[in-house]
């Protein structure tokens, strides 16, 4: 097996400069999104945008060439080991000193005063995994002793550590993907309600057992229930794609950034509505969704079902979590605190997306292009 891919091959490029206009436009948002900090009492601009542009961007370029150019094979055989690591690295969010506490949520590692999210590693790492897992267990993915139980036995290993970390959101695009990639490599619809069900129990207890997430839900409900809270955010976001209006106030002038919480984090897609208005985040959101119908052309010209099962993981993860963002912002489901995939500030989530995006690209080259 070889460890770099042939360079005669060729990239699909139309995924490619997709990846590229979204990563494009998520610069130009962030740049003026990022000017709302100024008047906020939080990170330090400059801290903010070396993040975002330095460890995100930059190092997310030179690992979307890197994965370009990785046998993806590779990845499979590796898998399980990248898996465990992984799992360890959130382990060590809960060491003292080493994990930091934000919101009452444990989620990021601070070594040197950088800090960077593992439970981003750990998405990637569970598509590699259960691709390599399903693509394994081939016809024997249809029963419920090898395919069935298994997804719940890894669902329920990552679901104790992202619970103890106060990251329910993350667990939900996990398993989301999860289960995509599950019914794609020829799980039963039947299993696949199993899981479902035993998801919305889960739900269940998790709501009313945490006050933050019962919160989300009656704010959902009647946003003036909670007005100093997250019915705040509701409401400046509404307020924020209302004022765009059809064409957008212009780049720059969105007024609602400096008084919307997080405006460069989950906020985002609401500081873009105000200054592009209806046109521009309608071409925001087809930029994802030419994105995704050309990422699963990729999976579904994959040599094999392991290239293919990545490629599906991938894609599910980015779509999943990046909607919850935008449909959380415009009022349609509960409050996420997702960020915005390739816009949202998060130095780690932009750095991962790309060396992803560099991973389909490796499997484009061996499948057929038009």
């Amino acid at each position: 097996m070889n460890f770099l891919t042939p360079s005669a091959k060729k990239i699909d490029r139309v995924f490619l400069i997709s990846s590229l206009l979204i990563v494009f436009a998520g610069v130009l948002i962030f740049s003026s999104a990022s000017l709302g900090l100024l008047v906020k009492d939080g990170p330090n601009l400059g801290h903010v945008v070396f993040s975002q542009l330095f460890l995100g961007l930059a190092l997310g370029l030179v690992g979307l060439f890197a994965c370009s150019k990785i046998n993806y094979r590779v990845w499979r055989k590796w898998s399980f080991y990248i898996f465990i690591g992984a799992l360890i690295l959130n382990l060590i969010v809960f060491l003292p000193r080493l994990g930091l506490t934000h919101g009452g949520a444990t989620r990021w590692i601070e070594i040197g005063g950088l800090t960077f999210q593992p439970s981003e590693f750990l998405k990637l790492a569970f598509a590699l995994y259960l691709a390599a897992w399903l693509s394994g267990m081939r016809e024997k993915v249809k029963t419920a002793k090898w395919g069935l139980f298994p997804l719940l036995l890894i669902l329920s290993v990552i679901a104790l550590i992202i619970f103890a970390q106060r990251d329910t959101d993350t667990f939900f695009v996990m398993t989301a993907a999860g289960l995509i990639m599950y019914l794609v490599a020829g799980g039963k619809l039947k299993h696949l309600a199993v899981i479902a069900l035993t998801g919305l129990a889960v739900i269940f207890v998790l709501v009313i057992s945490r006050p933050y997430l019962m919160t989300r839900i009656t704010t959902f409900i009647n946003p003036d229930d909670n007005p100093s809270g997250s019915g705040y955010q509701i409401q400046q976001s509404l307020i924020a794609i209302g004022s765009g209006g059809l064409s957008g106030r212009g780049f720059g002038q969105s007024a609602q950034k400096f008084i919307l919480p997080e405006p460069v984090g989950d906020s985002i897609f609401s500081v873009a509505a105000e200054e592009f208005g209806f046109l521009g985040s309608t071409l925001l959101i087809a930029l994802f969704v030419f994105f995704a119908i050309r990422g699963f052309k990729v999976g579904a010209r994959a040599p094999d079902q392991f290239g293919g099962l990545i490629v599906v993981g991938i894609i599910s993860m980015i779509m999943v979590q990046s909607f919850m963002n935008m449909a959380a912002m415009m009022g349609i489901i509960p409050l996420s605190g997702m960020p915005l995939i390739f816009i949202s500030h998060g130095g780690t989530a932009l750095f991962v997306a790309l060396c992803e995006v560099g991973i389909i690209l490796n499997v484009s080259r061996y499948g057929r292009l038009d």
